[in-house]
């Protein structure tokens, strides 16, 4: 199939999105090459801000290839946003219900017919300290599998330094620079045709984050920790921790009926300004068995 026609409302999108992106943003775009002109794929893509997905989208717009993104089902439903999701044929994620796996076959039915599908495959902006790639979920190595299409390793940087993880106010001066870097497509065919069982989902998807994260360290120019942010670790771990400050807490009563609270004399120390929690132990690209959307 040919090149999927892009329609009212992405050009819509376009003539609205483009021209503020041009302004806040410049742009070094590399690896177009490695997008498929033609046939269904899937793209996996970093999240480090809230306004990478129109940085993103921009680059994959002007590849010709647009992409279908996995998105939280509210956007679906509010006013001009939620027609332009659906106009520009965004497929809508259901969490935690029972239409959870509509987005797998929506996904699949989209590659099956040629079109480009973009997976964040980390479900939500990283909380790594240091803005890498976390653990990946799985959603994206289940619709490759089944439809054995290439999928493209796409790491982002910059979108980040204008709106950094989680913060509300843009850092608009100086401009600050866009980079993409699609890579060559990831060799999952060790694993075709193979029971699809969560433990061959996890390696399928941890080989995928390797990829992104190996284009995120050309682009950033450094090596990644060995060890990936497992934020399913990390709220282990806390809860942990609480649990065992907890059951230092004792109160025991003296003879005139009164309580004493004997505290721990030590709590653990914090960094004046951290708000992301640091990574435990985890092998870079380890991944839980849910599905990844923006």
């Amino acid at each position: 199939m040919s090149r999927r026609r892009i329609g009212f409302w992405y050009r819509l999108a376009a003539v609205l999105c483009k021209p503020p992106l041009v302004v806040l943003i410049k742009r070094d775009w590399r690896g177009m090459e490695n997008i498929p002109p033609d046939g269904g794929f899937i793209t996996v893509v970093n999240h480090n801000s809230h306004v990478d997905p129109l940085a993103y989208g921009h680059f994959q717009y002007n590849t010709g290839r647009v992409p279908r993104f996995l998105a939280k089902d509210g956007l679906f439903r509010k006013g001009f946003v939620g027609a332009a999701m659906r106009g520009t044929g965004q497929i809508p994620v259901y969490r935690e219900s029972t239409d959870a796996l509509s987005a797998f076959r929506a996904a699949i039915a989209a590659v099956e017919r040629g079109e480009c599908v973009a997976f964040y495959p980390e479900g939500t902006i990283t909380r790594d300290p240091d803005q890498w790639p976390m653990t990946g979920k799985t959603g994206a190595a289940r619709v490759a599998l089944e439809t054995k299409c290439p999928v493209i390793p796409v790491a982002q940087w910059g979108a980040n330094l204008l709106l950094p993880p989680y913060a509300k106010k843009p850092h608009v001066l100086p401009r600050k620079t866009h980079q993409v870097l699609a890579g060559p497509p990831v060799d999952l065919s060790r694993f075709y045709d193979r029971e699809m069982t969560p433990d061959l989902l996890k390696e399928a998807t941890e080989v995928i984050m390797a990829a992104i994260t190996e284009q995120l360290e050309v682009l950033r120019g450094q090596q990644a920790p060995a060890t990936v942010y497992d934020p399913r670790q990390v709220r282990i771990e806390q809860r942990r921790k609480a649990g065992a400050n907890e059951q230092d807490v004792t109160a025991p009563s003296d003879l005139s009926g009164t309580t004493r609270a004997t505290i721990p004399s030590s709590t653990p120390s914090t960094t004046p300004g951290t708000t992301i929690p640091s990574s435990t132990t985890v092998p870079r690209g380890s991944g839980d068995e849910s599905e990844g959307g923006t």
